[in-house]
């Protein structure tokens, strides 16, 4: 299964960021298991980077996007991107950029710990918790 991890699911594995970390982390892990492949939009690692830079500080923002990198295959922002998601439903552009990306991609899933947030997809979306299941 090729699935998009959501920024904040990355942040959350990341950040240690409680009450998700957990379950953000066996996602994770079975993607470094092979058991899905997962990816982040380009975009999103500047998002990763500010974040862990204001919360963690330079090195650790540094250190996240090699993390980041070495984990997951990157899909691309381009103009098709980013015009597909600005025809989609909703106020939350950043979602809507996930959502044209996966699809462009030909992905699977989304995994993300708020599926409210991804009603205009048009492919599966997930919590951690329900893709976890799913792997056994």
């Amino acid at each position: 299964m090729r699935v998009l991890f959501d920024t904040n699911v990355v942040l959350d594995v990341l950040l240690r960021r409680e009450p998700w970390a957990k379950e953000a982390a066996a996602i994770w892990q079975a993607n470094d298991e092979g058991r899905i492949a997962g990816y982040i939009l380009a975009s999103a690692l500047t998002d990763v980077f500010y974040i862990a830079c204001r919360h963690k500080g330079l090195e650790a923002a540094r250190v996240a996007i090699h993390t980041c990198l070495e984990a997951f295959e990157i899909c691309a922002v381009d103009r098709q991107t980013l015009e597909q998601a600005e025809a989609l439903p909703g106020d939350d552009f950043e979602d809507n950029l996930q959502i044209a990306g996966a699809s462009i991609a030909g992905l699977d899933a989304i995994v993300t710990r708020n599926k409210a947030d991804f009603k205009a997809a048009t492919i599966l979306v997930l919590t951690p918790t329900e893709l976890s299941a799913q792997l056994g």
